[in-house]
C-alpha cells in the first residue's frame, strides 16, 4: 500500500514524511481491517511530525480523523462487517483494566494506544483498529465531511461539556481551527453565545459566518465577561488574557494536547473561583455521543481536500495558518 511514513520527527518544512511503499496491515484478534478513504489532518499531527510529542513508535504512519470501508475482519471480530463505513479515532485502545477504565474515565488509562502515534493511522490507504474503538459514521455526512469530525468534533464536543455552558452562557473560543469551526456549531445548538479569538480576518470571518456575536485577535478583551473559554490554540501565553476575560466562577479548558510554556501571572486573575482544566483525550461515550448530536444539527464542515501524496504540504499550511476549517487527506488518490 501507499502510506505517508515518519522515520524520524523533523520540521515539517523539510517534508520529513516519505511517500512510499509499505506492507500491508493484518487485523489481530478484535481487530478490523479498513480501507482509508479520507484522513482528516489535525495539529496533534504535526506535534508528533515535529517531535513536540515524544516519539513512541518509529517509523509510525500518522492519522486518526479515518473514514474507511471495513474490508476483512480479524479472527473473533463480530460487530462489524465487511462494506460497513466506520471512523477511527485517536483513542486506538484502553487496557480496559486501570482504576481509570474501571472509573468510566478511559481517556485517562494508565495504558493507552493511540492511532497515528503509538500505532500506525490513516496517512495510508489501509489501517488497522479493534472493533471496539471504530464508530459508525452517520449516513448523512460524506466520508471527506465526516474525517474531521472524528478528532477535531469529538475533542472540541469534549471540551464544550467540561466548560459547564447552559443556555444564554457566554463562551469564548481561542484559536479558530478545526475543532472550533466544529464546536460552534454545537455551542450556537446548545443555545450559547460565541465569541472568537483569534488571528487572522479569515478565521475571524468563518467565525462570524458560523455565528459567533464578535471576533477579535487572540489576545483582544471580548466585548463581554464570559462564562467559559475554551483554548483550542497551543499558545501558552494566551491563558492569561482568556482568565482576564472570565466571569467570577468562570471557566477556562485547555483543549491542546501541546502548549507553549505558560507564562507567570497575578493570582487576582485566577481568584474568585475561575478554574482552569485541561481535556486528555476522549472517551468512546463522547465519540458516540457527539457523532449523535452532530448528525441532528447537522454539523457543516469545511475542508480543504490533499491527496495524501500531499501530506507535508497539508501539515506545513496548517502550521502557518493557512487552512481555513480543516485539512483532509484524500488516501484513494
Amino acid at each position: 500500500m501507499k502510506a505517508c511514513l515518519l522515520r524520524r520527527p523533523a520540521p515539517v518544512e523539510t517534508n520529513p514524511l516519505d511517500f512510499c511503499d509499505a506492507p500491508n496491515p493484518q487485523p489481530a484478534r478484535g481487530e478490523i481491517l479498513v480501507r482509508v478513504k479520507m484522513c482528516g489532518v489535525c495539529r496533534t499531527d504535526l506535534h508528533v511530525v515535529e517531535g513536540e510529542l515524544p516519539a513512541r513508535k518509529s517509523p509510525v504512519i500518522p492519522g486518526h480523523q479515518i473514514v474507511g470501508i471495513v474490508e476483512k475482519l480479524g479472527e473473533g471480530a463480530r460487530q462489524r462487517k465487511i462494506g460497513d463505513r466506520v471512523g477511527i479515532a485517536w483513542l486506538h485502545h484502553t487496557d480496559q483494566t486501570c482504576e481509570y477504565c474501571r472509573a468510566g474515565k478511559e481517556n485517562l488509562c494508565d495504558h493507552p494506544d493511540f492511532t497515528g502515534y503509538t500505532e500506525d493511522g490513516g496517512y495510508a490507504e489501509y489501517a488497522v483498529a479493534p472493533e471496539d474503538f471504530v464508530y459508525a459514521v452517520p449516513e448523512n455526512f460524506s466520508d471527506r465531511d465526516a474525517a474531521p469530525l472524528l478528532c477535531a468534533g469529538i475533542i472540541g464536543f469534549r471540551c464544550l461539556r467540561l466548560s459547564g455552558i447552559e443556555r444564554g452562557s457566554r463562551l469564548a473560543f481561542y484559536g479558530f481551527g478545526a475543532a472550533a469551526h466544529v464546536a460552534i456549531q454545537v455551542a450556537r445548538h446548545w443555545g450559547a453565545e460565541v465569541y472568537a479569538c483569534t488571528r487572522g480576518a479569515k478565521h475571524q470571518q468563518l467565525a462570524l459566518r458560523l455565528g459567533a456575536v464578535w471576533a477579535g485577535e487572540a489576545a483582544a478583551e471580548p466585548p463581554a465577561k464570559l462564562d467559559a473559554a475554551i483554548l483550542f490554540a497551543p499558545a501558552g501565553e494566551l491563558v492569561p488574557p482568556a482568565l482576564k476575560a472570565l466571569r467570577k466562577g468562570g471557566v477556562l479548558v485547555l483543549g491542546g494536547i501541546h502548549m507553549s510554556p505558560i507564562p507567570s501571572f497575578d493570582y487576582n486573575l485566577l481568584y474568585q473561583e475561575r478554574v482552569i482544566r485541561s481535556v486528555a483525550n476522549n472517551t468512546r461515550r463522547d465519540g458516540e455521543d457527539f457523532l449523535r448530536v452532530a448528525a441532528e444539527i447537522p454539523i457543516q464542515t469545511q475542508v480543504a481536500i490533499f491527496p495524501l501524496r500531499e501530506a507535508n504540504r497539508a501539515l506545513e499550511d496548517l502550521k502557518h495558518d493557512r487552512i481555513n476549517g480543516a485539512a483532509v487527506l484524500d488516501c484513494a488518490q
